[in-house]
């Protein structure tokens, strides 16, 4: 059997000796490849991989021009790559003092580009205008819960009424004697919260409960007294009210040191509440409303203005990833990211159990020897904890990646971290350092979608180009977050939480280089206020502060 499979499969580099399949190709088919022929041996679906040539126990297996994998078993030529017969493999890594040299994309249709955002005294500008709730302790996690509901609902910020009117209706069934198994599920109302926000200039009020502040170790105290005030410190927040309950490791005065060394000038408006010292738990939930609500009349009085693109910080982060995401959003965003670099802007990856088989080529491009030399002893460090626990990097794909083709942790590694494009790393920052420096800086965080997010806002960033193949409902409480598809299907299938699809690369119909470009338009329109991502649409606020430990 034979058959035109063109464009239905894929080699990424020259010296790899695996093709992927951009579509589903069956067994038995014949497949011409520079100037030989492939017989498939097995059915192999899209985002898969099968071999050009035949693989024997322990021989190489490589992806993007680097080894990915070992053969476990013999594997013929046309073979399906699967985790019966391939293992992760990754080649060492060490200093090597290369002269890194760089092109930089042509940028001179975004030379004189601005957005509009929030300028803040310290001369960094926001792409968003927020109010802070920030509980120092979990014990304040209720009385978080309970003022969130009610300014939620009073101030226009509340994206659930849809559903309780949808469990009204579905009540009203029930006690009409309505069939319920038969009811009707409408299709829910769009999503309007600009158009309900009382304060039109404070794009939120935003809540972050955690598990913290106390019990631990006073280390993971201190852990997270650095990123709560690395929240308090962004650019996209506007002012900050704190609950306390008084007697906790995290106190609300070291907390507002560790603000003040983080940035000596601040002076956002901070309002304390503890309630131990308070008259009743309702007096001091009432005055936290009404402090706050004075608050939010003055951050409201701030209004956008026009900002150079250099004053970005974008994160660039995939989740939920399949095979096509080495190959169509990653290298997309990636292009981006060369845009944003070019134009002076800050770029951020993080994710350092996902660099993991990129390792060599990300100490090739680190500007000297000393920030290479951290990003080596952050990643052998994570890494050794990671089997001190009967763990590893390797572990690190998922189910889901999995059944989509991410055989190894460095094929998704590797696919990952073409997301950072191609420029050199100016500077590596561990867990809440923030980003100084223009240019593309890492970021020591897990792979963990919500953990990795977190430590990125923490880092800086002031929006987050979030890349998925499977669909990841993930946003931030102060970072808008942009969901990118790698494919069509998805971004057809779930495009309630998909902004932009990437599809277009795999049926080539559209460049990475036009993609990147279409990207880096959207995020000067959702850094304006333009356009709404649909993560901040849905209140994805997600929030998981590392402790440290283990997490892949």
């Amino acid at each position: 059997m034979s058959a035109n499979v063109k464009k239905s499969f894929l080699q990424i580099h020259p010296d790899d000796n695996v093709l992927v399949a951009l579509q589903d190709l069956p067994k038995g088919l014949v497949v011409e490849w520079n100037n030989q022929t492939i017989t498939l041996q097995d059915d192999v679906h899209a985002k898969h991989k099968f071999f050009i040539t035949e693989r024997a126990v322990d021989q190489d297996v490589l992806m993007y021009g680097v080894l990915v994998g070992k053969a476990t078993a013999f594997i013929p030529k046309g073979g399906l790559m699967t985790t019966d017969n391939v293992h992760h493999a990754a080649q060492d890594y060490a200093y090597r003092d290369v002269n890194y040299q760089w092109q930089a994309p042509d940028v001179s249709a975004f030379q004189n580009r601005t957005f509009n955002g929030y300028h803040r005294d310290n001369g960094e500008v926001g792409t968003a205008n927020y109010w802070l709730f920030i509980p120092t302790v979990f014990c304040e996690n209720r009385n978080l819960d309970v003022i969130k509901e009610a300014l939620y609902n009073s101030l226009g910020y509340n994206v659930t009424d849809k559903y309780k009117q949808f469990a009204k209706d579905l009540l009203n069934a029930y006690q009409d004697g309505q069939a319920i198994d038969s009811f009707q599920v409408d299709s829910l109302s769009a999503l309007n919260p600009v158009d309900n926000r009382v304060f039109k200039n404070v794009d939120g009020i935003k809540f972050l409960n955690h598990q913290g502040g106390c019990g631990g170790t006073r280390q993971d105290s201190a852990v997270l007294s650095n990123l709560l005030a690395a929240y308090a410190d962004h650019p996209n927040v506007g002012g900050i009210t704190i609950l306390s309950l008084g007697c906790q490791h995290l106190q609300a005065n070291d907390f507002l040191n560790d603000i003040k060394t983080r940035n000596p000038s601040f002076n956002k408006k901070v309002l304390i509440f503890e309630q131990q010292q308070s008259q009743s738990e309702d007096q001091m939930i009432k005055d936290a409303i009404l402090k706050t609500f004075v608050g939010l009349t003055e951050i409201n009085e701030m209004e956008r203005s026009p900002a150079p693109l250099s004053k970005l910080c974008v994160g660039v982060k995939c989740g939920g990833s399949d095979g096509f995401s080495g190959i169509s959003a990653n290298p997309a965003v990636g292009y981006t990211s060369d845009l944003l670099v070019a134009l002076g802007a800050k770029v951020l990856l993080a994710e350092f159990p996902e660099l993991c088989g990129a390792e060599q080529n990300i100490v090739d491009r680190c500007v000297n020897k000393p920030i290479a030399e951290k990003f080596i002893s952050l990643m052998r460090t994570y890494d050794a904890q990671a089997h001190a626990v009967g763990s590893g990097f390797h572990m690190n794909p998922s189910p889901g990646n999995i059944k989509d083709g991410l055989i190894t942790d460095a094929i998704k590694s590797t696919g990952a971290a073409k997301k950072a494009g191609t420029s050199p790393v100016v500077d590596v920052l561990d867990y809440t350092e923030p980003a100084t420096k223009p240019g593309l800086s890492l970021v020591c965080t897990p792979g963990n979608d919500v953990e990795a997010t977190t430590g990125k806002a923490a880092s800086g960033a002031t929006l987050i180009l979030f890349t998925t193949g499977l669909g990841t409902p993930t946003g931030n409480p102060v970072c808008p977050v942009i969901k990118v598809a790698t494919n069509t299907s998805l971004a057809t299938r779930m495009n309630d939480i998909i902004d932009i699809d990437t599809g277009a690369i795999i049926r080539g119909e559209k460049t990475i280089e036009e993609m990147g470009t279409e990207i880096l338009e959207y995020c000067i329109k959702a850094a304006s206020g333009e356009i709404t991502p649909k993560a901040v649409l849905l209140n994805q606020d997600d929030f998981i502060p590392w402790k440290r430990g283990v997490s892949l």
